[in-house]
């Protein structure tokens, strides 16, 4: 037996019910990491890991913050702010 609600689901299971919350992926995701815009607010370069480089075939970002710790909360948050995977989140010359 199942039941509807508007932004949860509630079922049974062996005889006793059971409420399941369900969060929209965008809720999920930390305001500060929501997309690159937000992260460059705060850091104008970038984010990346201490011994990261740029993969580009232009001029190399190396004005990124470098802060491996950092880089990795923001990829905890939102894996889509390192497109490239070259280790710098957001960078932008």
């Amino acid at each position: 037996m199942r039941k509807k609600y508007v932004g949860a689901i509630a079922s049974v299971v062996l005889g006793a019910p059971v409420l399941v919350l369900t969060v929209p992926a965008e809720a999920a995701v930390p305001s500060q990491w929501q997309n690159c815009t937000t992260v460059n607010q705060r850091l104008p370069h970038g984010v990346g890991r201490a011994n990261a480089r740029d993969r580009t075939s232009g001029t190399p970002v190396t004005n990124f913050r470098r802060d491996t710790a950092l880089y990795n909360t923001a990829m905890r948050a939102n894996r889509g702010l390192d497109r490239d995977g070259d280790g710098i989140a957001c960078e932008k010359a």
